[in-house]
This record gives structure tokens, C-alpha cells and sequence, in this order.
């Protein structure tokens, strides 16, 4: 491997070992590395010591500036921003707000002002500071300054694509522009489970099919080569300017450059050496290191060179033509998917098992799909070739879901998987082995290091390690709520199970495989009220969880899915319980207690949400109080039974947000600090209430909502809350004295 290759690696992996708190052991073991090394006069042995030193104090100063820049964000009355999106009352947009010597991403809901991408604009609103950024609800809005043109031209071109694609737009945004936010949660279900999830983003893989294209049409044109290496540089820099400069299309667009430039002065270079000029420089921004779209572009580039040199030395000299080509590309295939797969495996907890075969059947249909897509785009403003070449690109993309449907609908198509640190660095050490044997001639010493890191990581059953505390996770499932309480020794108190629709469920198609991947055991399922968005998923959880106990209020009513989930309750022998205030339960330390609702309350009700069952947990100090539908009525008497016993750090808000519940004098009581509303986009209802929403805000409270966050977890050991959400997190702070 070249030199600069394992010094980009060095400086890497001293980054690495200061941003997740390892600094002082890198800054030591690089000191002694290089002084043992240069009293050898091992030179080079010195230097790389040296930039393990210099990546870690790199990584120090960010995260001390960085540090000091959330220290100060909270004091700030207004801001100023670049608005990436276009921004309008009820928006929900991205900016990057800067005062001086700070710069951070911020997510908002504008509650007034309007501004068109790329305008810059002041804001004065609610702030709170995560681990990403910072976010701001109820934000007010003014135009401020000039627009940025990059930003003006991505806009511009997804405005395009929108006209042009129509249904398919989402996707099309999704494979050319890197917006993902409107692809369907199914649709990236599906590639996930399928193994081409990666396809969905912008990766180094896209911007080369790309470059080839525009290549392509540069020599058809019959420029000379230089002038067409020019040109396809020019072009692809301006396009991975325009989509945001994500740092997988960097490392691809700098390795074009520097296969372009040896072409041109008939200099061939390694290429091990390409990849390490295109990893190092998104490190530009240091925290880069730790992006996750960075790391599988670049091992995914990897296990390419690498699979290249096995290929050379397995594949038979007389395997020509057909026969080559497709054991080449499953040999590329296979070495990607599993260089990639401790690192899919610790982020999203499965690994797809059909992911090889995927990925050769899609490979294909992007290689052809990318080039035309963009000349879509390209040619748009001649409205009608525009049009024919969009729909041109309808049967491809048609082929690419299928692929995507194929896959996920093969039998055990993905492995759950729940892998501890311990784990995936042991796997993580198989794969570098793996890499090193596909490079080497005498790969016996690297298979034999992969062997015993995976035999080692086998013998670590993969049950739930105790958490040291307790987690409320607010599972997305849409219009509807799913909560599941995990006690410190990994078992579940699951509250309620989603909605159900022709054909499926929450439960089956959301809450067992989020739980399952955790790990751990079902303790009890509580069903706040019969209403088909809390218990539609409610037999399917019940027959594939089996949980010891079914909790309910037991409203005089029924309905066809709360039915079928007292069903399920029968034929797998669950022990089906009507509670009442008073009733408690203590489970590795998770204390529960009901508060509602009474026997005099539920009769004469008509409306099941009126008696939904309410449910304080508690660990240590901190409380967490779920409140099903509940309503005003059933508010006001808990006010009157309670009172001040209702204070709960974390406030589960009540029938999704509406206007119905959160009353002021319920709200004056628990004072939460989270308030975390469990509601699908864009749903018929108009949930949740800006009234509402301004009362928890004014109250004090950091406002959470899984149509705009995803599923939501809190952490606490008992003295300190701690939030996370879609890989952001931050400890809340402590509830003022009362």
C-alpha cells in the first residue's frame, strides 16, 4: 500500500480516537511511537506517529470549539441564516446559522415570514441545542441579505424534477440531488432489507456514472481528450457544488481528478494512492471522519481496488467474456457487502443477506438510469424532449424498485442483528484482515487474523446488556402510538401498538422488528384505549412477542382489531388484566403506577379516548408520565385526584397534540421538560395544535414530534435525562426549582 495511503489512514484514525474521547491515549501512544521510531531513525515510522498526534489534537481543538459555540447559542436573542429550503407558516426547513466565529445546521418550524432557498434571513425564536445543531420552533422569519447561488440552483432543480417526475419526483430527488425527505419510509424499508439502501444517496458511485456520461457525450462531440477530461471535471465539480459538496461525492470527484490528471501527463499511480487523495479531503472539515456516508464510500471504494487484485489472482486467465464479467461482479459483490457490514450492522442493527445478488441486478439499471436522469434535468428547459426522456426514465426506476421488492420479499432476506461495541470492533478487525488477505500473495497470516477476531466475536451471545437505566422510545409508526419503556436490565414494558390498514400493521411491520433488534423480552403490553391507531398492531405484537401481561382499561366497546388483540391474548395465554388507579408494577427497578382510569369515570363514556389508560413510570428521580388520548375531562380529574403529584419530567402528550388535551392546568402541574408527541405527517387531523405547541414551548418544555424527528428515545440512570433522535442526542437540562 502506498505511503500516502497509510498516512491518511494514520491522521484518520488519530481524528477518530479525539472525537469519540480517546485523545490523551492517541496523543501518549503517538508520542511514543514516534520517539521509539526515531531513535531507530525509522523516519517514516516517526512521522506517521506524528500525524496520529496531529489527528487528535485536530479533533480536540473542534470539539472544544465546538463546545464553546453550544455554550453560547442558547444566549443569542436573534440569528442570522442561509435558509436551504423554501420557507413559508407551517414549514419545516434546514439553515445554517452563523455569528461570528460560530456556524451551525439548524432545523426550524416557521410560525411567520417567508423566504425563498438560499435567501439569507434573521430569526427570533425558541432554541435548543442538539448534538447536530440547533432547533428552533415557532421561529419568526425576515429576509436579511442576497440569495446563494448554489443554493438558488438547487432549488431551481428540484423544482424541475418535481414537474418533470411527478410521482417519481421523491426518488428522482433522492438519486440526483441528495434530498431524501420525501422518500416513502416503505420504499427505503425495502432497499434497506434488500441491500441497495446506498443507491437511494448520493455516493461516489452516482457522481462516476455520471462523469462517465458527461465524458461520454464530450468525445461524441469529438473533442480532444484533454479538452473532454477538462470539461467532465468542470461539469461534475459544479454539480457536486450545487447538491451540497457531501463528502462521498468529494472523495469521488477528487479521485476523478486525479485519475484525469495522471491520464493526461501518462503518469499511472496507485490506486490505493486515488482513494487516499479523495479520502483526505472532505477531512478538510475534520468532523467529516465520523459521517457515516464517509465511511461506507470510502470502504466501499476499498473493497473495490481490493476485490480488483483477488480477481487478478482467482479468477481463471480463460474465464473471458460473460463468464468473467459476472464472476467478477460477484466477487466485487461479496467483498463489498461484507467489508460494509459491521458498520450497517452497528448503525441500522441488520445486515441483508440477498445484498450481493441485489446489488449486481441494480448496479446495472443505476449505471444507465444516473447519465438520464441527469440529461432530463439537463435538457428540461426544451420542455418536451425533457418530458420524453423523464419518461424514459419511468421504467428504470420501476426496475430499480422491483429489484428492491424482490429482495425484501425473499424469506430471512436480512439478518437482525444487535451487536455490541465489543462485537463490532471484532468484526471491524476481521474486515481490515479480509481487505489485507484480497491484496496479498501470502494471505494465510490475515485469513487466520479473520478467523479468530470472528471466532472471538461468536462466542459473545448477543443478548441485551443491561442499559444502566431506563429508555422511553416513541416508535414512528404514523398517526398512531407505539411507546416502549426499557428497564436497565434490556426488558420491555410496551404502551400501545399503532395503526393497522388493508393488508398489514404497525405492529408486524414497525414495532416487532424495532424491538426485536434491541433485543430482550416483552414484560407488558398496556393498552391505553381501543381506538385502531393505538391497538391496530396490538395482535400481531401480542403473537409475536408473547408478553406476560395484556393491561387494559377495558372500555364498555369493542372494535375488529381491539377484538382480534384479545384473541391473540387468548390463544397465546397472556394473562389480560383491567386496571385501576392504584395499580402498580415494579420491573428491574421501573416503577409503574396507574392513575387512570376509575370504574365511576368509564361508565357513560362515549368516547373511547375519555378513558385511556394513564400511566406514570418512575426510575430514581425522573418520572414519565403516559397519557394515551386522554382529554380534557379525564385532565381535569386527574388534576382534582393529583395535583402536584402529576409533575413528570417527560410528558407523553395526549391524544397526538390536539387542542382536546393539554389543558392549562394539567400543563401548570406536570411541567414537563420533554413533551413528545407521537403523530404522522402531513395527517388529516391537523395534529398537533400550534396552541398546543406554543403552551408546552411557553411551559419550558423541548417539543419533540415523530413526524418531524422520527422515533424518539429518552435515557436516564435516575438523576439525569438524556434525549436522542434520528442519531441526535443531547442531556436535557435540569428542571428549574419549582
Amino acid at each position: 500500500m502506498p505511503l500516502i495511503a497509510v498516512a491518511v489512514l494514520t491522521y484518520a484514525a488519530g481524528l477518530v480516537a479525539g472525537f469519540v474521547g480517546a485523545s490523551a491515549a492517541a496523543i501518549l501512544g503517538g508520542i511514543a511511537y514516534a520517539a521509539i521510531a526515531a531513535l531507530k531513525r525509522h523516519g517514516t515510522h516517526a512521522a506517521l506517529g506524528a500525524l496520529v498526534v496531529a489527528g487528535a489534537c485536530v479533533a480536540m481543538y473542534e470539539a472544544a470549539h465546538e463546545a464553546r459555540c453550544r455554550a453560547d447559542a442558547p444566549h443569542r436573542a436573534r440569528w442570522s441564516a442561509r435558509v436551504e429550503d423554501a420557507a413559508a407558516p407551517g414549514a419545516y426547513v434546514r439553515a445554517i446559522v452563523r455569528w461570528p466565529g460560530c456556524a451551525m445546521s439548524a432545523s426550524m418550524s416557521v410560525e411567520s415570514g417567508r423566504a425563498a432557498a438560499g435567501d439569507e434571513i434573521s430569526i427570533t425564536g425558541s432554541v435548543f441545542v442538539t448534538a447536530r445543531g440547533l432547533k428552533i420552533a415557532h421561529a419568526h422569519i425576515a429576509h436579511a441579505g442576497a440569495r446563494d447561488p448554489l443554493l438558488i440552483a438547487r432549488a431551481a432543480i428540484g423544482a424541475r424534477i418535481d414537474t418533470l417526475f411527478r410521482t417519481d419526483a421523491p426518488l428522482v430527488r433522492a438519486l440526483l440531488i441528495a434530498d431524501e425527505r420525501a422518500v416513502d419510509p416503505a420504499v427505503r424499508d425495502r432497499f434497506a432489507v434488500s441491500g441497495i439502501v446506498h443507491m437511494l444517496s448520493i455516493s461516489g458511485l452516482h457522481v462516476a456514472i455520471i462523469a462517465m456520461a458527461i465524458e461520454l457525450i464530450c468525445r461524441m462531440a469529438r473533442l480532444r481528450p484533454a479538452t473532454a477530461s477538462i470539461a467532465t471535471l468542470v461539469v461534475t465539480a459544479a454539480y457536486i457544488a450545487i447538491i451540497g459538496l457531501p463528502a462521498p461525492a468529494v472523495r469521488s470527484g477528487v479521485m476523478l481528478g486525479v485519475r484525469s490528471l495522471c491520464k493526461m501527463l501518462q503518469r499511472p499511480t496507485s490506486p490505493w494512492a486515488a482513494l487516499a487523495l479523495g479520502a483526505a479531503a472532505p477531512l478538510v472539515s475534520p468532523a467529516t471522519v465520523l459521517d457515516l456516508g464517509y465511511q461506507l464510500s470510502v470502504l466501499g471504494m476499498a473493497a473495490l481496488v481490493a476485490s480488483g487484485a483477488l480477481g487478478k489472482r482467482v479468477i481463471p486467465a480463460a474465464w473471458t467474456g460473460m463468464r468473467g464479467s459476472l464472476a467478477r461482479t460477484l466477487l466485487t459483490s461479496c467483498i463489498a457487502c461484507c467489508v460494509s457490514a459491521p458498520l450497517v450492522a452497528w448503525t441500522f442493527g441488520r445486515i441483508s443477506l440477498v445484498a450481493p445478488l441485489t446489488n449486481i441486478l441494480a448496479t446495472p439499471v443505476i449505471a444507465v438510469l444516473q447519465p438520464a436522469l441527469f440529461l432530463a434535468v439537463a435538457v428540461s428547459p426544451l420542455r418536451a424532449l425533457g418530458v420524453l426522456l423523464a419518461g424514459a426514465c419511468h421504467p428504470l426506476l420501476r426496475a430499480l424498485d422491483a429489484i428492491a421488492t424482490a429482495g425484501a420479499s425473499v424469506p430471512y432476506a436480512a439478518l437482525t442483528v444487535a451487536p455490541t461495541l465489543a462485537t463490532a470492533i471484532l468484526a471491524g478487525a476481521a474486515i481490515i484482515a479480509l481487505l489485507v488477505a484480497c491484496m496479498s500473495r501470502a494471505p494465510a497470516r490475515a485469513i487466520a487474523v479473520a478467523l479468530g477476531a470472528l471466532s472471538i466475536a461468536a462466542w459473545r451471545p448477543l443478548w441485551p446488556e443491561r442499559t444502566g437505566g431506563m429508555e422511553l422510545h416513541v416508535i414512528d409508526v404514523g398517526q398512531g402510538d407505539a411507546i416502549a419503556l426499557r428497564t436497565p436490565a434490556g426488558r420491555w414494558l410496551l404502551f400501545d401498538a399503532g395503526r393497522n390498514w388493508t393488508g398489514g400493521d404497525a405492529g408486524r411491520a414497525t414495532v416487532i422488528p424495532y424491538l426485536r433488534r434491541r433485543g430482550g423480552d416483552v414484560v407488558l403490553f398496556v393498552l391505553s384505549h381501543p381506538h385502531a391507531d393505538h391497538v391496530g398492531g396490538g395482535a400481531s405484537v401480542i403473537a409475536g412477542l408473547h408478553p406476560t401481561a395484556y393491561w387494559d382499561g377495558a372500555y364498555a366497546g369493542t372494535s375488529p382489531p381491539y377484538r382480534a388483540s384479545l384473541l391473540a391474548a387468548r390463544d397465546q395465554h397472556v394473562e389480560w388484566r383491567r386496571v385501576h388507579p392504584g395499580d402498580s408494577l415494579v420491573v428491574d427497578g421501573v416503577r409503574l403506577h396507574v392513575l387512570a382510569p376509575d370504574s365511576a369515570w368509564m361508565v357513560g363514556l362515549k368516547d373511547p379516548n375519555a378513558g385511556s389508560v394513564v400511566v406514570r413510570a418512575e426510575y430514581g428521580a425522573i418520572r414519565m408520565l403516559m397519557m394515551g388520548d386522554a382529554e380534557k375531562g379525564e385532565e381535569e380529574r386527574l388534576v382534582e385526584a393529583y395535583g402536584a403529584g402529576l409533575r413528570a419530567d417527560v410528558l407523553k402528550v395526549g391524544h397526538h397534540g390536539s387542542n382536546t388535551s393539554s389543558t392549562p392546568p394539567f400543563l401548570a402541574l406536570v411541567r414537563p421538560r420533554v413533551a413528545l408527541i407521537s403523530v404522522g405527517a402531513g395527517n388529516m387531523y391537523g395534529h398537533p395544535s400550534a396552541t398546543v405547541l406554543r403552551a408546552l414551548t411557553a411551559g419550558g418544555a423541548a417539543v419533540l414530534r415523530t413526524d418531524l424527528e422520527g422515533s424518539i428515545v429518552c435515557r436516564t440512570d435516575g438523576r439525569t435525562l438524556e434525549v436522542e433522535e434520528g442519531g441526535d442526542h443531547w442531556v436535557v437540562a435540569p428542571a428549574p426549582d419549582p
